[in-house]
């Protein structure tokens, strides 16, 4: 990557770099090549092909920008097609550690190895990766779904079981030596979201693919690297503020999770969201149950019910803390068509929702953008994509510069209990149970003269062990 200048910049790999000419044994990358390697839709996510394994097996991979872990299934399951075959596999590895990662909708439980991986839609060359075959699982695959594992793209400190585990990216860097940033463009906007699973997409491993974006970049800081956190100073909908404190928008945390189907917000700003379309709508009355998406919204399939809905934009700090950028997304982004009912109707779903631990800009925002994931500089670059049209017209913005001297310094909360704090705050639990434990053995080994006499003010209520997972 060419160092840029400021907070706009139009990042290039070009020949005359050394690095965009062919994927050839000589390691040199070509971009282009991985431009249409996803395929998917919003509603059920986008996959990349890999092959696994010696001699290779093919499967398709959900990409997870939201997770650590990549997972595949290793059994047959009603809901995939296909799934890894360690047996058949010459070169796999058992390292023989059980794994469960719990997302927000779904689980699973696997076993850890290692194996060979190529991308053929993407850079040259086999690597070995950490593997978890699948063995068990519950939500995670589901009907309809065509893809059979799960590639996690975040940072080492979410990986199941332990930040040990080096994550598939992380290895793709230290073994292909490619710059340590990839980026992902989904094109599904205005497509039903639960369509034929055929809509485009490119991952660009190890750097940015300048047909995959119109305009200029704008970057805004990762504030913390497990996922990918960003800070969000404020939204408007339909160019009004919401007047929220931007600690709401940040609680407990704000991230870029491709995983995601829909725009996630938490409670107190959907709520607010929610007031805000429906005031600034030409709708009179509409049905609570769209907004908690308990019911789809059906028109006339010759109206376009589009153009009553307002314009929904999200302001990020820039690299420059002084100033902000926003990036909107028209309606044709979040009202989303999901359903035809005969040759008349078509049905469309409230593509936000509520959250009660994170603001998630997931699928429903991403797919009208060009998103980078710039590990090496710490930094989520967004950029215009060409592919977010309907009917012709874009239907996805960027702008600024904007002053942020109307908020805090510091949106993100000081307090805030990651994972990482929580294991070993469990640990640290399980320590002082161990010692409570031996001591209570040892009381029970001492002759009754010398035993205590308990009485009801004694007793301890031991909660230690409630200790929960953060799920996405």
């Amino acid at each position: 990557l060419r160092p840029g200048s400021g907070s706009r910049q139009q990042d290039q790999l070009s020949g005359a770099d050394g690095l965009a000419l062919a994927s050839d044994p000589g390691g040199t990358l070509n971009f282009l090549a991985m431009v249409e390697n996803l395929q998917g839709d919003s509603g059920r996510g986008y996959y990349l092909e890999m092959w696994i394994g010696t001699p290779p097996q093919a499967l398709n991979i959900l990409v997870d920008t939201g997770s650590s872990n990549f997972a595949v299934a290793g059994v047959p399951d009603p809901d995939v097609t296909s799934y890894f075959n360690t047996k058949l596999s010459s070169t796999y590895k058992s390292q023989g550690i059980d794994v469960t990662v719990k997302y927000s909708q779904g689980s699973w439980t696997g076993v850890l190895g290692t194996d060979v991986i190529t991308i053929p839609k993407g850079i040259y060359g086999s690597y070995i990766i950490n593997i978890a075959t699948i063995l068990e699982s519950e939500n995670f695959f589901l009907p309809g779904v065509k893809w059979h594992g799960i590639l996690g793209l975040a940072y080492d400190a979410l990986a199941k079981p332990s930040s040990s585990v080096e994550t598939f990216f992380d290895s793709l860097v230290r073994q292909a030596k490619i710059p340590n940033i990839f980026s992902l463009q989904m094109c599904g906007a205005g497509l039903p979201v639960s369509g034929s699973g055929t809509n485009g997409g490119s991952l660009v491993l190890g750097g940015i693919e300048p047909s995959l974006y119109k305009g200029d970049i704008w970057y805004t800081p990762i504030k913390e690297e497990w996922y990918y956190q960003v800070e969000i100073l404020k939204l408007e909908v339909g160019g009004q503020n919401l007047q929220l404190d931007c600690r709401e928008y940040n609680a407990d945390k704000a991230i870029v999770d491709s995983g995601t189907t829909l725009l996630r917000l938490p409670q107190k700003v959907f709520s607010a969201v929610v007031q805000a379309i429906a005031r600034t709508s030409l709708i009179q009355e509409f049905s609570s149950g769209f907004w908690t998406g308990s019911q789809l919204a059906c028109w006339d399939k010759t109206e376009r019910p589009w153009s009553i809905f307002p314009k929904l934009s999200i302001y990020l700090r820039d690299e420059n803390s002084s100033r902000s950028f926003r990036i909107s997304i028209l309606p044709q982004l979040y009202i989303q068509p999901i359903l035809g009912i005969g040759e008349n109707l078509q049905c469309y779903r409230f593509g936000i929702s509520s959250s009660t631990n994170a603001l998630v800009i997931g699928a429903t925002v991403m797919e009208g953008f060009y998103v980078i994931f710039d590990r090496a500089q710490r930094r989520v670059g967004f950029a215009v994509s060409p592919c977010a049209e309907v009917d012709g017209s874009p239907v996805s913005e960027i702008e600024g510069p904007f002053t942020t001297a109307d908020v805090a310094s510091n949106c993100v909360s000081s307090v805030s209990f990651h994972e990482p704090v929580l294991w070993i705050a469990s640990y640290a639990l399980m320590s002082l149970c161990g010692i409570i434990l031996l001591v209570l053995i040892l009381l029970l080994l001492i002759p009754p003269r010398c035993q205590h006499r308990y009485t009801d003010n004694d007793v301890v209520n031991d909660e230690s062990s409630l200790v929960r997972h953060r799920w996405k």
